[in-house]
């Protein structure tokens, strides 16, 4: 079976992050559960991995890796940096976080069509070649719903 390890890396206050790394987890945690339930079909394995980081990896934080390699190896995202009004709350100093420019649209928080095409590109493969959905009902044939 083929695997596809995606990363996650992100700031980690005792247990709180800033709000734009909160919003790219909860994105990322919807975009892995469907990319296991696409992949698997095709015998690819997709493994989530957390990394939390401390105030002085700021830099690495909302950082999301396929197979080791940033998002914006994968794709054409440029990354820079602005004011995070919620790092900052959570750290008691000023803090500017990671943003991403992507289809021409400078983003906090990482778009799923992002991380979708990054899994895809990763494993060269194009999103055409998903499998088409699951038939409704509990999957036996028998047509029930």
């Amino acid at each position: 079976m083929k695997n596809l390890k995606i990363e996650w890396k992100h700031l980690d206050v005792d247990g709180q992050t800033c709000v734009r790394c909160s919003d790219t987890g909860q994105t990322l945690a919807e975009v892995v559960e469907e990319l296991k339930v696409k992949l698997h079909p095709m015998g690819i394995e997709v493994e989530y991995v957390e990394t939390k980081l401390n105030d002085s990896q700021i830099p690495q934080s909302n950082v999301v890796l396929f197979n080791g390699v940033p998002i914006e190896e994968v794709l054409d995202i440029k990354v820079s940096q602005n004011f995070c009004d919620s790092c900052t709350s959570l750290l008691g100093k000023d803090t500017y976080c990671r943003t991403v420019e992507f289809e021409g649209t400078v983003c906090e928080d990482i778009p799923a069509k992002a991380i979708r095409q990054a899994a895809f590109k990763r494993l060269g493969l194009k999103e055409a070649e998903e499998p088409a959905a699951a038939p409704s009902g509990c999957g036996c044939g028998c047509g029930c719903n």
